[in-house]
């Protein structure tokens, strides 16, 4: 066992070596790779390699995909995508592969994709002598007459042997005898027949029988053997044979001709009398398939169909039929019958995808290659011929490759995968029989994107509103954009554009870049900052990445957020106290003294109300509720007190009001008195009144300037007619149409109030209306000494509103 294992491991690796040299040979010589293995080998025994004969890069093989193409489930062969090396994947029977064929030769396909190539690669099954010949019976009976002259010939079953070549039988022995000796009829590819050739007179007085040993040697290397044992009756009398009537018997037969057709029919005659010349016919030496297609009547001489004819499988059969008569020993008589079988158009064409890109590029170019389709048809002639085409209407079309039957499907026109992202191509193939038939094959192809569409904003510009005092960190709004795009190419990130102008500002806000939301890093001050605008960039994450922006105008909204200001009276250490003396014998109406307020709101929220929380004496005081101007009543008398503290509330007009409180200690002095400390606090009242002064020329100043720089900002954003809605109502970032606080003073017998224009939380400005119309609404409407105007034109940059005193 050992050395039998030993010898069993030589020859494989003497096949191996073999194999490789004859693909290198036939390589070389055809240009088509070429290998020879042996039968029966081992699973998973190498053929040869593919990738190195063909000069194929190793690391690049599974990226492209490198296989056989194959058409079963079980192929014989694959490959090794990491080698490249062509191995055997199940047993091979050369006997089951290639039945009665001398070279058995296997048609491969190698497919490598991006870019496709296609090689074609032949491999040789060598015949291994694993069968010894066989005899269709183990026994053979012969009767023979006696009479029977020398020279006669009696043909044998030929033994048959599965292998090919040199393996199958090659010769036949017959063992030692002093009547018979053997000849051997070549019959090409039906093989070697064995005829017994009677050499001398039969005595059946002498011997009523013979027994023969018939031996079938094939050419493997040990020979193997097989032998039937021939036993050989001698009969008396019947010396005529069988005979044909024509030499030559053929004819042609239809395929799929039904069962119990009529092919051909054979005559023989017998000169004998009786039974001895009566003549019955058989088959002679046929194989299996024959006697599963046809039948013999043994009556008649008919030979009728019994299977399913094909012409694809056998175009021409030759069958050997033979004639017997009845006699006591029967003669036979051999004639060989040739039927040819004409093509029927009974096979529709073939359609194999042999490689396929499930996906293409957008972008790719007309002409580029999708797909290799292998169309054949198993008929002959007319009936073989294809014609091919793509149905319905697709970019895409079919055209012929250079290999026979081979045709590739390539693009006929660009692609949009935004208008179509996936095509069925339907491929159909038409022969030219009669009736024509035809078959159809659909593919599906998918477009893959190319990042050709940049992100759109639902909005340009957007527009919002804020209102002051906001929570930092918070979400403000939200952008979102679009891509027409997928995956990848459709990922939208956001951030903000930030360039010097807008650098401080746009220290205010950041930008989630994912979900596109506007968060504020800090709270926003109206006092400080109005309005503000930046821009945003959506961009894909596609390769090149494309983008798009978008103008964002951002409005802050004022709160109510700072209390009122007393401004005067105000003492020396800060706190709103003052002390006023006048004369007792003043007049009723006399000013005492005035309480001046500020609030850094606007609008409502800065319109500030006096009102008296405290004072000793309510008839001897009277407070104007919107100029803090505190008169007498009435004149004083003598039970009235000498010294009265009134405590005056200040509060703004917000939702939520804020207040401030003064207090003012008025003290009713003799007139002397009241001269001496009236010219103290002239005195005072002066410098105070200058600074005041000073003051309000600033700001009238300040403001004019604004102004004028607002006017000429107008002017430039008129003139180029911009669409921006933020510029259509707000013609300036410092200016916003809200109604600012008012600013009182006095000029003699006249009080004046400037209007900032502002527009406070209840202020509307009207879409559509001529310029920049201001609606103020009128929430306290009193005895004339505040009037709300509405303002058509905002020309002046304040408005004065003037009142008598009373």
């Amino acid at each position: 066992m050992e050395q039998r294992g030993r010898e069993e491991w030589r020859q494989r690796w003497q096949g191996v070596v073999f194999v490789v040299a004859l693909g290198l040979v036939f390589g070389g010589a055809s240009g088509q790779i070429r290998y020879s293995i042996s039968e029966e080998i081992k699973e998973g025994t190498a053929v040869g390699n593919i990738a190195k004969d063909l000069g194929l890069d190793l690391s690049m093989l599974k990226e492209r995909g490198f296989r056989i193409v194959a058409s079963s489930t079980e192929p014989l062969f694959q490959v090794n995508q990491n080698d490249g090396i062509l191995y055997v994947n199940r047993n091979i029977d050369r006997e089951e592969i290639c039945e009665r064929t001398s070279v058995c030769l296997i048609n491969l396909k190698s497919v490598l994709e991006n870019p496709l190539e296609i090689h074609y690669v032949a491999v040789e099954v060598l015949d291994v002598n694993d069968h010894s010949p066989c005899f269709p019976e183990k026994d053979k009976m012969l009767e023979i007459s006696e009479s029977t002259l020398p020279g006669a010939r009696f043909q044998l079953h030929a033994a048959r042997d599965p292998d090919g070549g040199v393996n199958s039988v090659q010769q036949y022995k017959l063992s030692p005898n002093n009547h018979f000796r053997l000849e051997v009829k070549d019959r090409g590819k039906d093989g070697k027949i064995p005829i017994l050739h009677l050499q001398s007179p039969l005595d059946r007085e002498a011997s009523s029988s013979h027994k023969l040993l018939l031996t079938a040697i094939d050419g493997g290397k040990p020979p193997k053997l097989g032998s039937v044992e021939i036993f050989i009756n001698v009969l008396d009398v019947n010396d005529n044979m069988p005979v044909f009537t024509k030499d030559v018997y053929s004819t042609i037969l239809n395929e799929n001709s039904p069962v119990g057709t009529t092919v051909i029919q054979v005559n023989a005659t017998d000169l004998d009398n009786g039974s001895n010349g009566e003549v019955k016919y058989s088959f002679g030496n046929v194989n299996n398939k024959v006697r599963e297609l046809f039948d013999v009547d043994q009556d008649t001489g008919e030979i009728i169909v019994k299977g399913q004819i094909d012409y694809e499988v056998d175009d021409c059969y030759e069958i050997d039929i033979q004639a017997s008569d009845r006699g006591a020993l029967p003669f036979r008589t051999d004639k060989s019958v040739t039927i040819e079988i004409k093509d029927e158009n009974d096979n529709a064409p073939d359609i194999d995808v042999t490689s396929l890109s499930n996906t293409i590029s957008e972008d790719s170019r007309p002409g580029t290659t999708v797909a290799l389709i292998s169309i054949t048809d198993a008929d002959s002639g007319l009936n073989g011929k294809v014609v091919s085409f793509v149905n319905d209407d697709v970019p895409f079309t079919l055209t012929p490759s250079i290999q026979d039957n081979m045709y590739a499907v390539i693009t006929k026109s660009p692609l949009d995968r935004e208008k179509q992202p996936n095509y069925n191509v339907t491929i159909v193939s038409k022969d030219a029989g009669n009736p024509s038939l035809s078959s159809e094959k659909t593919v599906k192809i998918v477009v893959s994107d190319v990042n050709d569409n940049s992100p759109q904003f639902s909005l340009s510009p957007y527009t919002f509103y804020i209102t002051e005092n906001n929570a930092p960190g918070a979400s403000l709004f939200s952008l979102s954009a679009s891509d027409h795009d997928e995956d990848e190419n459709a990922l939208i990130s956001y951030h903000i554009l930030r360039d010097e102008s807008e650098e401080n500002k746009l220290t205010f806000v950041n930008m989630n870049s994912e979900k596109g939301d506007i968060l504020a890093l800090r709270s926003f001050d109206f006092e400080t900052l109005k309005t503000f605008k930046f821009q945003v960039v959506a961009s894909d994450s596609g390769t090149p990445s494309l983008s798009s922006n978008v103008t964002v105008n951002v409005f802050i909204l004022d709160q109510n957020d700072n209390a009122p200001v007393i401004l005067y009276p105000v003492n020396t250490n800060g706190s709103a106290e003052g002390v006023e003396e006048i004369p007792r014998n003043v007049n009723p109406g006399h000013l005492v003294t005035k309480v001046r307020a500020y609030d850094a709101d606007i609008g409502y929220n800065g319109w500030l109300l006096f009102s008296l929380l405290e004072v000793t004496d309510h008839s001897l005081f009277g407070l104007d509720r919107y100029t803090g101007q505190i008169r007498t009543l009435r004149s004083f008398t003598e039970t009235d007190e000498a010294e009265h503290k009134l405590i005056i509330l200040v509060k703004d007009n917000g939702n939520i009001s804020l207040s401030a409180t003064a207090t003012v200690i008025v003290k009713a002095v003799e007139h002397k008195e009241a001269i001496a400390a009236s010219d103290v606090k002239n005195a005072v009242k002066d410098e105070d009144e200058n600074n005041v002064t000073f003051y309000l020329i600033i700001t009238l100043g300040s403001v004019s300037t604004l102004f004028f720089i607002s006017i000429i900002v107008l002017i430039v954003m008129q003139c180029s007619k911009t669409t921006d809605y933020s510029s259509k109502y707000l013609q300036d970032v410092n200016y916003d149409g809200t109604l600012c606080h008012s600013i009182q003073y006095r000029s003699g017998d006249k009080r004046y109030m400037l209007v900032g224009p502002r527009m406070s939380i209840g202020s509307t400005i009207v879409p559509g209306s001529n310029g920049n119309t201001l609606v103020v609404p009128d929430r306290r409407r009193t005895s004339g000494e505040v009037r709300n105007k509405l303002f058509k034109d905002m020309s002046p940059p304040y408005y004065f509103l003037d009142s008598h005193l009373h």
